[in-house]
């Protein structure tokens, strides 16, 4: 055998020996803190380097592995209704580590990290960590900034770090001119329903991911009723204020002036007035997120 043959053959041993020390070592570990994950969800090595290192010059292969591995990671703790992400950001970290242009990885990794809920990891400060890797590796990529003031603003609820991340965006060659209107917005106003269907607008318009589209469309239905909501409880108080008494339906409302018509949810059904002047939507299962912006007053429309 040559000199290169035994090299090869020594390298795949020891990245061998890694995998199968990684899996024991964590087997170990589970059995004692008695965790949610898996052995099929450990498979991972703790250094992004050491398996670039041994990837005999296939590292950008093993980066779309890795990532494949924290794509299904994610789905299978998710479809579990999972509270537990832990392997959720070293993945992450091995693929950009194998891969540091994996723009995909930051992206929609992030956005996997940060969503709390359903949806995600709850981890927006890790997610920050990773967006900023990201730059670091790609700092002409625009959407790596939109993305990190995306988290900033939605999931850490820091407008002025969200700020700083859209100009820091908005002076990359190439960068759209709504990355400045979004730096202004978060420098006039905290968090508002109007700045957040911008935001998610933006990732439903453009991600590739089915999934991630999904998500943002239910952002965005319960933002609406959010908004609805709060318009029409607004004017639920003036009709009280002229007249001494709760409405006791839509129609009061049309009578006075109020309303034009029965408003109707996203989803095309009268919204539900109670008898204390409180309005809900019909069915709340088609609005996961609805009342985590209510009284967020400054709209859009």
């Amino acid at each position: 055998m040559s000199a290169g043959g035994k090299t090869t053959f020594v390298a795949a041993v020891l990245l061998v020996g890694m995998f199968a020390g990684s899996v024991a070592s964590r087997r170990q570990v589970d059995q004692h803190r008695g965790a949610e994950a898996t052995l099929e969800d450990v498979l991972y090595l703790p250094s992004g380097k050491t398996v670039k290192r041994l990837s005999l010059g296939y590292s950008g292969l093993l980066a779309n592995i890795y990532w494949t591995r924290a794509v299904q990671y994610f789905g299978s703790q998710h479809m579990k209704h999972s509270q537990r992400y832990d392997l959720l950001y070293p993945l992450l970290d091995i693929t950009t580590d194998l891969d540091p242009n994996l723009i995909v990885a930051y992206e929609n990794g992030a956005i996997f990290l940060s969503q709390r809920g359903r949806d995600g990891a709850g981890q927006p400060d890790k997610a920050v960590t990773l967006l900023e890797k990201g730059i670091h590796a790609s700092p002409d990529y625009w959407r790596l900034y939109f993305t990190l003031g995306f988290v900033h603003y939605i999931d850490r609820d820091d407008p002025k770090a969200a700020q700083v991340a859209f100009e820091r965006g908005s002076e990359v060659p190439g960068a759209l001119p709504w990355m400045k209107v979004m730096a202004a917005r978060m420098a006039e106003r905290s968090k508002d329903i109007g700045t957040a269907m911008a935001l998610w607008e933006a990732i439903h318009d453009t991600t590739t991911d089915h999934d991630l589209r999904d998500t943002a469309m239910s952002h965005l239905v319960s933002l609406q009723a959010d908004g609805d909501i709060n318009e029409l409880e607004r004017r639920v108080k003036t009709y009280r204020q002229r007249t001494g008494r709760v409405p006791a339906s839509w129609s009061d409302l049309i009578s006075a002036g109020l309303l034009n018509a029965v408003p109707l949810s996203p989803f095309k059904d009268p919204y539900v007035l109670n008898a204390d002047g409180k309005v809900d939507v019909k069915d709340a299962s088609k609005y996961p997120y609805l009342g985590e912006w209510r009284n967020n007053v400054d709209m859009p429309f």
